[in-house]
């Protein structure tokens, strides 16, 4: 919205039309209306619902809801209000790219508030037991995908770019995919990376932290693939208006940052999957957009981990017969059996993901 005040000659609004000021003010608005709004978030999580988070066979319901039991979860609705703000005043609305980012949010976002409500709710039913099935929700999340992929290959700005395949660690290697590949493959973006942030929010500040690193990287890559001088010294398809991806994901790190700060041990609340689903499928879309999508499992390598050890787990117990790898997945929870603190762990994982996200960064140089 406050692009369109850069079309001014000759003023001081002209600041507005570049990407990096843009980009900088979006992240400051974010994080500026999380922090502030955060406290009567948390005192209305309050008095909508106590969700007492549970972590079957590690503690005792009531030890647990005598640790956790008085923190609020479902605060993710605080970073899709802030990104949501923050996106509509300082990113371009007239390209399908900012529009497209904030669909897909909003959609995993709202799938996220569904299951959570029923969760604090205790709500049973056809639906689940406790919230929304496993397998309603993998098809809320192929139709989100299908529908994002769609509009990619339709939208004028970004048709030429949709079809798009980049392959890491070789110079100018572009595969072409029609349609229906394109959407079994986005399905598969969107769907492992909202479950895997979901997957990693399990200890204060874990998947916060991560998410804070990987947005970081893919607003970085955005910003470089939507600049043809940069696409072209590194050997990455130049995708005209992906810039505007950055813009929404510095809100999205600035609303994180800001959430962080009541979300650190100990956590004043907690983002739920309204939270984590929309963070996850946000940073998916991000991938497909820059086409950056292969990489996404060395940037996210956090998240890669903790999805991975719980499928590995479930898998080997059934094959087993009820034999473990890891003494509880996902895998954080076993480092905490291992005798590591929470602090230790959350701290040792954000260094890990920085270290990936750095090879990550690295690939669009290497080839």
């Amino acid at each position: 919205m406050l692009y369109w005040l850069s079309e001014y000659e000759n003023s001081p609004l002209r600041i507005f039309k570049y990407l990096t000021f843009r980009s900088a003010g979006a992240a400051a608005l974010a994080f500026l209306i999380v922090v502030i709004f955060a406290p009567a978030m948390i005192r209305f999580l309050k008095e909508f619902a106590i969700a007492p988070q549970r972590l079957a066979g590690f503690v005792s319901e009531e030890e647990l809801c005598e640790i956790k039991g008085k923190t609020p979860a479902m605060g993710g609705i605080l970073i899709i209000l802030a990104v949501l703000v923050s996106t509509l005043l300082w990113a371009r609305l007239d390209l399908m790219v900012t529009r497209l980012c904030l669909m897909v949010m909003l959609s995993f976002g709202l799938l996220g508030f569904w299951d959570d409500f029923r969760k604090v709710r205790r709500m049973k039913g056809p639906l689940g037991n406790d919230g929304v099935s496993g397998k309603l929700r993998l098809f809320a999340e192929m139709i989100i995908a299908i529908a994002a992929i769609f509009i990619l290959f339709r939208a004028p700005d970004t048709r030429d770019s949709a079809p798009l395949l980049t392959i890491p660690f070789m110079k100018e290697a572009l595969l072409y995919m029609p349609m229906w590949v394109a959407m079994i493959y986005g399905v598969f973006v969107l769907w492992g990376t909202g479950n895997g942030v979901n997957i990693s929010d399990g200890m204060d500040g874990l998947a916060t932290g991560a998410m804070i690193i990987s947005m970081m990287s893919y607003m970085i890559i955005a910003y470089l693939c939507g600049n043809m001088t940069y696409s072209e010294y590194l050997s990455t398809p130049y995708i005209k208006g992906c810039g505007e991806a950055a813009v929404f994901g510095a809100a999205i790190v600035g609303a994180c940052m800001g959430f962080l700060w009541y979300n650190s041990k100990p956590a004043a609340m907690f983002m739920g999957d309204t939270g984590s689903l929309a963070l996850g499928g946000s940073l998916g879309i991000m991938a497909i957009i820059v086409k950056q999508e292969m990489i996404l499992p060395i940037i996210g390598g956090v998240f890669v981990m903790e999805a991975g050890s719980s499928l590995l787990q479930t898998l080997y117990y059934k094959a087993t017969g009820g034999k473990r790898i890891f003494l509880m997945a996902p895998v954080h929870h076993h480092f905490q059996k291992k005798g590591w603190s929470e602090t230790q762990i959350v701290t040792r994982f954000w260094i890990i993901g920085a270290i990936c996200a750095a090879v990550g960064l690295a690939t669009l140089k290497i080839r």
